[in-house]
């Protein structure tokens, strides 16, 4: 499974904080000085944003780009150990089995079992 892109992360944290506030994406665009179609598209993590242009949402948001940033770094640890989780080891257990069970137990051959 691929990673989870950094832009796409961003943006879900930048819609959730607009909508938190209850603001529409034209009030952010607007204080931002960018088009509201592009903050719709950075908010859909279909476009990157620049730094400046960053700081400037976060500023028409009033909130802190190191927290919209640590924000982001946690959800992304969290993905990545959610889907370490998710990998299933196989271990090989060797069986023996006899031809003759009534009798004392004589090896004639071997079973692979795996077990998760």
């Amino acid at each position: 499974m691929p990673r989870p892109l950094l832009r796409k992360t961003l943006g879900e944290v930048l819609r959730r904080v607009r909508l938190a506030q209850r603001r529409t994406l034209s009030e952010v665009a607007d204080s931002a000085k960018i088009s509201m179609p592009y903050l719709s598209e950075l908010e859909r993590g279909r476009k990157e944003a620049s730094s400046e242009v960053l700081a400037a949402i976060c500023e028409a948001l009033r909130i802190e780009l190191a927290e919209v940033l640590a924000e982001v770094g946690r959800i992304l640890l969290a993905e990545q150990a959610a889907e370490r989780s998710k990998v299933v080891q196989l271990h090989s257990v060797r069986v023996r089995t006899s031809v003759a069970p009534q009798r004392q137990s004589r090896p004639t051959g071997d079973v692979l079992a795996l077990a998760a």
